[in-house]
């Protein structure tokens, strides 16, 4: 005869006494399996939530990011003023526009992504069920969150960085020299000086971007494998318990077979 596994949970804790229920060894490890089971599929359910209240965040932000930055893009080229009387270098106009084209493409492409899949995420996160999580789309729709998420921050980000550096040139390049840097034979006119300031102070700030990405990309990868190993030695500590119960269940139903 063997304590129930709650009796054993409250020796353990010396909440109480053992129980006054006693249980025979198959249905001990009967019960066990089932509470075992049950704890794991809370846990299941839990890591699920977590996943989808992640991918919840991902698209949230996707989407006020994409709709922010493609808004700036759009204003800045329909509100830049080309000079007619200066003769804009073909390179800087072509690669103006084809810059903002892709910034806003990219972005609505995230942003329709978003908008697509968060409303559904939403209903399920809504509903006060556990079992209510296996309605949501965000495992089977996870490369298209992080597709979004990607286009999101780090494409139409760096685009938007290249987008203030082109408007720069192409706001800047018209200026003309003043009467004062004639006379001083200057070779550079303001328009290129704010110009090369603006490319300079960017160019920095890109490649910290760049490393920050690839670093937080890496330290996110990395976090998820320690916590992969961390279940897998928590699965294997299990299969060592329940198979040390197992043989011992065999020696008590088989107390002669030491002395045969």
């Amino acid at each position: 005869m063997y304590p129930s596994p709650g009796a054993v949970q409250h020796k353990l804790l010396g909440r109480c006494t053992w129980e006054e229920e006693l249980l025979s060894y198959p249905e001990w490890i009967s019960r066990s399996y089932v509470e075992l089971m049950s704890l794991n599929e809370h846990s299941l359910q839990a890591l699920s939530w977590r996943k989808l209240y992640l991918s919840r965040a991902k698209l949230k932000a996707s989407s006020r990011t994409s709709a922010l930055l493609s808004g700036f893009a759009m204003v800045a080229m329909v509100e830049v003023q080309l000079e007619a009387d200066h003769v804009y270098p073909p390179g800087l106009l072509i690669a103006f526009s084809a810059c903002t084209t892709v910034l806003v493409a990219v972005h609505l492409f995230a942003l329709m992504i978003s908008t697509c899949i968060l409303p559904n995420i939403e209903a399920v996160s809504n509903v006060h069920n556990l079992n209510s999580v296996k309605e949501s789309p965000h495992e089977r729709m996870h490369r298209h969150i992080e597709l979004a998420w990607a286009f999101s921050t780090v494409i139409g980000t760096l685009l938007f960085l290249a987008e203030v550096v082109l408007l720069c040139w192409v706001k800047f390049l018209p200026l003309k020299k003043s009467p004062k840097d004639v006379a001083n034979n200057s070779s550079i006119t303001p328009g290129q000086a704010a110009a090369i300031a603006s490319t300079t102070i960017m160019v920095p700030f890109g490649l910290i971007f760049i490393v920050f990405a690839v670093h937080f990309y890496r330290s996110l990868v990395s976090h998820k494998t320690d916590r992969q190993f961390q279940e897998l030695n928590e699965l294997s500590e299990f299969a060592r318990l329940q198979d040390q119960l197992d043989h011992r269940g065999d020696s008590l139903q088989h107390p002669g077979s030491h002395y045969a």
